[in-house]
């Protein structure tokens, strides 16, 4: 950090504090709608906002930014922030290299370009092979995915406009890097797997009547695109006849088998083959009930190696024959243990990595199920990685921290030996900042394990500025990753936590039921006692705390502000899933329902559900924390309908000096493809807001 950026950010606080002169909340006008749940009313003042292609909705978006980004750039901090942010993330950031053909692939940015570039090299010689800030002049067109055929002379790339989910498919000449036919459209939540170099398989929804933003698409179904033909004449494979929400289809590494996963939830599947050396095979049902989540890892020949949570909650390998691939026939390979389980295959192994506390081991097991002892890893932190194409001997791997960007390491499989591979170089002293791991005590008596990052020595004196970050559902685990904003968060004497609250996976499917439907408000008590423990130990006070979470995180942050306004001084719900009565309505919301319910379940269900609602539980006269609404125009997964209400709510009903505001991003989704620029700017924004509310008026930290 250059100190002539500290005595700026000195001068401007010292200089520059005041408080910011707001203008009045835009008028949302309410137009009553009432619906009935089980014989109880429920007023829904802003249905209207639910109409993404209404004149009235646009306009009302135009106010609030306008409100919004005024008061932003009214902070005087904001433009230094900026500023650093913008000097670190101008270093050199490289993906693993990978193989296909005769050609080695990786992903680099040079620092600043809003998209990373696809890049490859033979015989020494490195040239841009995909180029995706060439696709749009604002950087807002991303590349989403980008698959080979198996002899490397084939690709299909998918890309988002505006950071939707749908998504089109472009196929080209791997060698030539020429378009070779039509560009594939309406593609959403799908992979592309080729079978051979025929085609490959892609799963996508009928396209919706009326917005394609926030209408339903609930029947999934795989695809396969023979090349040289049109669209239109691809042929279903699966999803005609039964409806399932979500399917995937992927072809094994050897060829032979087509594996499908189908389910009408984010949680549990069933799951099918099919022999593609066969013609005509049929498709055989391996699994035929969504109790459990598997799938087939690898396969010798007939030998199946299939993943699994089914009567093993943190999972377990298993072996089958493909000739009686049924649950009653499986043998375990990798048994479960005590600890999560995320195996991967790579140059002839297995790899079981497991989840310690949120922490990262990896063993490495032969075909046989021998274990060979345990990968030695450059410290405490997570890792991702150690897969390949069989036949490859040397695999690589991630590793990263919350003060540690990624470092990459080339691991030899035969020899059971790392080496360095690249580390990046930024101007930031990873060396001068920790990460230490405790334990809380939730509302139940339940240990509940946070993770805690900050400048070494600084004093627990009550007025360190503090996030407090969680999620808390879909059995998704929170692991040990750096990212740039909290970089300089940590410069400006930040502590940054966070909290691996039930609901999650970090401690396999009973952690996540823990925090589902009727359980839900486990989650809420952990996050309100990760608060309350980093007051009592005097690293932050309430004064100083900021709570903050995305999507389902941002559920988490619209319950825990609504249940406990006075526990924070900031509030950051992003993308959140706020309206926990009409969630299950839009786009494919209605897979969620393993992990919430929904108000038409029972009334049981819909009377907790509206216990915690966000938008249901905003209450008039309460002085709600400062808060910063986030959202985006084109999030098509949680729609910003849910975020539009909830400010209006807030803007409505809370009283006090603090202000309620909502940011949405324009041209952007769910956060998946947002250009470099836009991702500095909402980080500046975002810093900003919580500094300037907590009344931070000195840096205090070289």
């Amino acid at each position: 950090m250059k100190i002539t950026f500290f005595l700026a950010l000195i001068l401007v606080f010292n200089s520059c504090q005041f408080k910011i002169s707001m203008k009045e909340y835009p008028k949302t006008e309410k137009k009553e709608v009432i619906d009935t749940y089980f014989g109880v009313e429920v007023v829904d003042n802003y249905r209207w906002l639910e109409d993404d292609l209404s004149e009235e909705t646009a306009q009302w978006v135009k106010q609030q930014n306008e409100l919004t980004f005024d008061f932003l750039n009214q902070i005087s901090i904001k433009k230094s922030l900026t500023e650093r942010l913008t000097e670190i993330w101008n270093y050199e950031k490289l993906s693993a290299p990978f193989k296909k053909g005769d050609y080695t692939y990786f992903y680099k940015n040079d620092g600043l370009m809003n998209q990373y570039v696809v890049y490859r090299e033979k015989d020494n010689e490195e040239e841009v092979f995909l180029d995706p800030n060439s696709f749009s002049d604002d950087g807002t067109v991303s590349l989403s995915s980008l698959s080979f055929s198996p002899d490397g002379s084939l690709a299909a790339y998918s890309i988002s406009e505006g950071g939707s989910d749908w998504r089109s498919v472009i196929v080209i000449d791997a060698l030539t890097k020429e378009i070779i036919e039509d560009t594939l459209v309406d593609i959403k939540f799908s992979g592309i797997s080729w079978k051979g170099n025929e085609g490959f398989y892609y799963a996508s929804y009928d396209k919706p009547e009326g917005s394609e933003l926030s209408a339903l698409t609930d029947q999934h179904k795989l695809y396969f695109h023979q090349l040289g033909t049109l669209q239109s004449d691809d042929k279903i494979v699966f999803g005609a006849t039964e409806k399932y929400r979500y399917v995937w289809g992927g072809v094994s590494e050897d060829g032979r088998f087509l594996t499908i996963s189908a389910s009408n939830s984010t949680s549990g599947n069933k799951l099918f083959i099919k022999d593609l050396d066969q013609e005509n095979a049929p498709i055989i049902n391996i699994v035929n009930d969504y109790d459990s989540d598997s799938y087939v890892l690898h396969n010798e020949g007939d030998l199946l190696y299939i993943v699994t949570n089914r009567n093993a909650p943190n999972k377990k390998v298993v072996t089958v024959s493909f000739q009686n691939p049924q649950v009653e026939y499986w043998q375990d390979f990798i048994p479960e243990t005590k600890y999560v389980l995320i195996p991967s295959f790579g140059g002839g192994y297995f790899f079981a990595h497991y989840m310690i506390d949120a922490i990262s081991k990896v063993y490495q097991f032969d075909t046989e199920g021998h274990n060979l002892g345990e990968i030695k890893l450059p410290g405490l932190g997570s890792i991702g990685g150690f897969s390949s194409r069989k036949e490859e001997k040397e695999l690589y791997y991630r590793f990263t921290n919350y003060h540690t960007p990624s470092v990459i390491y080339k691991y030899d499989v035969e020899r059971r030996q790392s080496e360095f591979y690249w580390e990046p170089s930024i101007d930031f002293i990873t060396s001068d900042y920790i990460s230490k791991q405790i334990f809380f005590t939730s509302k139940d008596c339940t240990k509940v394990p946070m993770i805690i990052t900050h400048k070494k020595g600084i004093n627990y004196d009550g007025t360190n500025p503090t996030i407090l970050h969680g999620y808390g559902g879909f059995n998704v685990s929170l692991t040990p990753s750096f990212t740039i904003s909290r970089a300089v968060w940590f410069e400006q004497g930040g502590v940054y936590a966070v909290a691996n609250l039930r609901g999650g996976g970090e401690y396999g499917k009973a952690w996540h039921n823990a925090g589902t439907q009727m359980n839900k408000q486990n989650v809420f008590d952990d996050f309100i006692a990760a608060a309350e423990y980093l007051i009592s130990k005097n690293i932050t006070s309430n004064n100083y705390l900021a709570i903050d979470g995305r999507s389902n995180g941002g559920l988490l942050v619209g319950a825990t502000m609504t249940q406990r306004p006075d526990l924070m001084k900031v509030a950051l719900p992003t993308v959140g899933v706020l309206d926990m009565l009409r969630y299950h309505k839009f786009t494919a919301g209605a897979g969620w329902s393993y992990d919430y319910g929904t108000s038409e379940d029972s009334r049981e269900m819909f009377e907790y559900l509206k216990s915690y609602s966000p938008i249901h539980n905003v209450k008039q006269g309460v002085n709600y924390p400062a808060t910063l609404v986030i959202t985006a125009d084109h999030d098509d997964r949680v729609v910003p309908a849910h975020s539009f209400k909830f400010i209006a709510e807030l803007q409505d009903k809370h009283q006090g000096d603090n202000p309620v505001l909502i940011r949405i991003e324009t041209n952007s989704g769910h956060g998946a493809g947002t250009p470099v620029y836009k991702q500095i700017e909402q980080s500046a924004d975002i810093l900003a807001f919580c500094l300037y509310n907590m009344g931070v008026d000195e840096i205090n930290k070289k």
